[in-house]
């Protein structure tokens, strides 16, 4: 399966960022389907404010994915930071939040179901 960037749905717009997700990417039976993702931020989002809420205040869900260009800061609840630039390919635990440090281009694969839930609620906190 493929998908060119622009045809993936934007399930986030903001100045600062776009995020885009699409549903039913891929299937990893018996673990979960997959959505392929693909962000835009400009330096300087952070998604800290938008993730208030959720548990312990960060992304729950784990992510994997390869950094097109760009770099960002992933903070963990036990306060470690680790930076991920242009080229690295990483996977995020659950519990993290990100900064953009540079305008960054990023894939990522994320558990479908559970990533969808963090979406809504990133939307839910834009909408005020």
């Amino acid at each position: 399966m493929r998908i060119a960037r622009n045809d993936i749905p934007a399930a986030i717009t903001t100045d600062g960022a776009i995020a885009r997700m699409q549903p039913d990417f891929g299937d990893a039976t018996p673990f979960a389907k997959l959505a392929g993702e693909y962000y835009s931020l400009k330096a300087g989002a952070d998604f800290a404010p938008v993730l208030q809420g959720l548990e312990d205040d960060l992304c729950q869900v784990p992510h994997w994915g390869y950094m097109l260009e760009g770099e960002l800061t992933v903070g963990y609840k036990g306060g470690e930071q680790e930076t991920v630039v242009t080229g690295d390919l990483f996977y995020w635990p659950p519990g993290h939040t990100v900064k953009a440090e540079a305008d960054s281009e990023v894939i990522m694969f994320s558990p479908q179901s559970e990533h969808c839930r963090v979406i809504e609620h990133i939307q839910s906190k834009l909408a005020g």
